[in-house]
């Protein structure tokens, strides 16, 4: 098995919206940003992956697997935006509601963890801040022995600290290379930070699945007037955008472009420049 997660020709329609047959895949051992403007279809993929809303087409296999029994269910630790777990609970309560749920719970690597984060273990989680309430979904999904990780804009609206101390958290989970995380987040910076691969989703559909180093190495953005744009080759012109006083273009092989083109002014390309030229952008 070379893939945790697997994801083909994914379909799913409603009135106004077509997840349009979304096909990439999650190799062992790695971290994969799924990335996209809200709507996009990031949350739709996750939830039609998971089983949590039914799919018209296409096919999904989890750890080998193609049907969620509960043993596979058992190695899938997922954390949406907002609040998982019922809020007049407490961690230490949750801990033993969990023992009920997983048969894998680990009860010392989740106190570890709560620790860790400086967690109160009797406190009601209504008294949790935004981010002590993510921190606390992500411990409980790192203590069943969980082979991949889902994680749905689970750092949205976290202050950059705690954002920072759960990245950590996530490089370290995939560092014996048996563990794997999907990770949906409209916060490009930090997939730059710890992403091994990077799927961008526009309007339903897979716009591209790339190593995240080839998307910063190798593409770049040519800001020029409109002379030196019609002078280009159109056929190194990926997307282009005319801005009030220049125009963006998106190019990919920079070096190869700076010695084709040695006046251009050519600077690397952030995911976020890429997605925006992606989106707001035309082809030539």
């Amino acid at each position: 098995m070379n893939n945790a997660l697997t994801i083909s020709g994914l379909t799913k329609t409603y009135k106004d919206f077509v997840l349009d047959k979304v096909s990439f895949t999650v190799p062992n051992g790695s971290i994969v940003g799924l990335i996209g403007e809200n709507g996009a279809g990031k949350s739709t993929t996750i939830n039609a992956s998971l089983g949590l809303i039914q799919k018209e087409a296409g096919t999904v296999s989890i750890l080998g697997r193609k049907e969620l029994d509960n043993e596979t269910k058992e190695q899938i630790g997922v954390v949406f935006d907002g609040s998982n777990y019922p809020e007049i609970l407490s961690p230490a309560k949750l801990n033993r509601v969990m023992r009920n749920i997983y048969h894998t719970w680990d009860e010392q690597t989740y106190m570890r963890l709560l620790k860790n984060f400086s967690l109160p273990q009797d406190k009601q989680i209504k008294q949790f801040s935004k981010g002590m309430k993510m921190k606390l979904a992500i411990s409980i999904a790192l203590s069943h022995h969980s082979k991949l990780l889902i994680l749905d804009e689970a750092t949205s609206g976290l202050d950059p600290v705690v954002r920072d101390d759960i990245l950590d958290m996530l490089l370290d989970f995939v560092q014996d290379e048996e563990h794997s995380i999907l990770v949906s987040s409209h916060i490009t910076s930090d997939l730059e930070k710890i992403a091994d691969y990077i799927v961008f989703i526009h309007k339903g559909q897979v716009v591209f699945s790339k190593p995240k180093d080839e998307l910063t190495e190798q593409y770049g953005i040519i800001k020029c007037g409109a002379s030196q744009f019609d002078a280009l080759d159109k056929s190194d012109i990926i997307m282009y955008r005319k801005m009030d006083y220049e125009w963006q273009i998106l190019i990919s092989g920079r070096d190869k472009m700076q010695k084709k083109y040695p006046k251009a002014m050519i600077i690397p390309a952030t995911i976020d420049e890429i997605m925006l030229l992606y989106v707001k952008g035309e082809k030539q």
